[in-house]
């Protein structure tokens, strides 16, 4: 009877009965790997936007490395480092935080926003206006003041005579963001402007114009071009909606939400996101791999950057006998050149130049040059320092390489110009391609890294289960 009944089960909800069957693709260390877990990785990889697809088979082992990486993490104890619980949860909580907020309570808040714009403007409404202005300093003296006084009385005049308000705010008002614009400025209201522009302003009738009148910015004509009561807000709405999202209204409202349901049910804001996420991950895999993908990031970035990127960047030495050993990785198709390009004010310093470095490490020049000749105030030589190709730099070009047909464009208060050091036809150093060097050394260690984590780590994988990966 209980047979029947889990076959019944089955075959009405065929979606339940698939998501209770999640097979185990691989274990690493002893820690089970579902499909769907693998299946998220791979897909999310392996896009159609993706160059190098690999097959499932060839990114299972990239995934096995993976594993052994975030395992060998788990094994340091990184996971309990506050660094680290402080920036996966920043990653994760910027997945929980919008899920706090709705359609509805942005509405709300841009009603809100709406009432009290409402409110602030009042009876008067908003008013359109133009003035000219005749700027007055705060400190200005008696004479800077009857100056602007009497520019803008002459204005006044020619304006009473017939003149066009917009032709002569554009020539003369010293408010240019207006001026541009006939002296014309935006829709104000109460409490947006100057005390005692606000008095003239308001007091105008359309069309009409204001005697000269002093501000604390200076003398100022003014011109009623208008006025209007706040439109209605379904009117506004979109318009408001996007002021709110460009001001991060929407993560400003979910987090005011956290804090009132954490308050609510008398948990800490932490704890109450902790349960979120439990509740996504268990509704939603997509989002459960996600989370656990910030979290196996972080350390795997941690981890590699100890085991492999820092530790191989930092030793000098490595880097010296990994050259030292490969030295045939490193050739060069054509010459180059290993020196400087330099410019100098006077045609003196184009030899005190070459005596500065003259018999000194070539990673010390740029060093000598600076403290020799760019120490103070005064730039003397202006200095290009590496190594150099055909096409890399035109003073090189034409001085060491002998391009005759290449002029180099003058560089302004530096007329002098000239080259040192030498052509070399292969790297001399591990310097010389240092950043070669260090990306290779770099994967020599990640190879023999991850040779280690196999060694230590049993990994098993059922190679049936891989084989439907994508096909169930």
């Amino acid at each position: 009877m209980k047979a029947k009944a889990l076959i019944l089960t089955a075959l009405l909800c065929p979606a339940c009965a698939m998501a209770q069957y999640d097979p185990v693709v691989m274990t690493v260390n002893g820690q089970p790997v579902p499909r769907s877990e693998f299946e998220y990785s791979y897909n999310k990889n392996n896009s159609d936007g993706v160059i190098d697809k690999k097959t499932v088979e060839e990114y299972a082992e990239l995934f096995i490395n993976y594993k052994l990486k975030v395992q060998a993490a788990l094994d340091r104890k990184m996971d309990t480092l506050a660094l680290f619980n402080r920036e996966y949860l920043q990653y994760r909580d910027q997945q929980l935080v919008p899920m706090y907020v709705t359609d509805a309570d942005m509405e709300n808040e841009a009603y809100k926003v709406y009432v009290n714009t409402k409110n602030r403007i009042g009876e008067k409404g908003l008013v359109k206006t133009s003035h000219i202005l005749m700027r007055v300093p705060q400190d200005a003296d008696d004479a800077k003041k009857n100056a602007a006084k009497a520019r803008i009385d002459s204005i006044y005049g020619v304006l009473k005579a017939g003149g066009d308000f917009a032709t002569l705010a554009q020539q003369f008002s010293q408010d240019p963001g207006s001026a541009r614009n006939g002296g014309q400025l935006p829709w104000i209201s109460v409490g947006q402007t100057l005390p005692e522009f606000e008095e003239h302003a308001f007091a105008l009738k359309t069309g009409e114009m204001s005697q000269p009148f002093l501000s604390a910015a200076g003398y100022h004509i003014v011109k009623m071009d208008g006025r209007k009561e706040l439109e209605p807000y379904d009117t506004l709405k979109s318009d408001i909606m996007k002021f709110l999202e460009s001001r991060d209204a929407r993560n400003q409202i979910a987090n005011r939400n956290i804090d009132s349901i954490a308050a609510s049910k008398r948990m800490k804001r932490e704890a109450l996101l902790d349960q979120k996420a439990a509740e996504v991950s268990a509704a939603d895999p997509d989002m459960k791999y996600l989370f656990q993908e910030y979290h196996d990031g972080l350390l795997l970035y941690e981890v590699s950057n100890k085991e492999v990127w820092k530790k191989a960047a930092d030793d000098t030495e490595g880097q010296k006998a990994y050259f030292n050993k490969n030295k045939s990785k490193y050739k060069w198709d054509e010459p180059r050149y290993k020196g400087i390009a330099y410019h100098t004010q006077t045609e003196a310093d184009i030899d005190a130049v070459k005596k500065a470095v003259k018999g000194k490490p070539f990673d010390e020049w740029a060093e000598i040059l600076r403290k020799t000749f760019n120490a103070d105030s005064v730039i003397r030589i202006r200095v290009e320092k590496g190594i150099f190709k055909e096409g890399d730099n035109q003073l090189v070009d034409k001085m060491a390489f002998g391009k005759s047909d290449i002029t180099p464009k003058p560089l302004k208060d530096y007329p002098y110009d000239a080259v040192y050091g030498k052509k070399i036809s292969k790297p001399e150093d591990y310097s010389d391609v240092k950043g070669l060097v260090v990306a290779d050394y770099q994967d020599e260690l990640e190879k023999a890294w991850v040779k280690e984590l196999r060694k230590k780590y049993p990994v098993t994988i059922d190679k049936d289960v891989l084989k439907t990966v994508n096909k169930h």
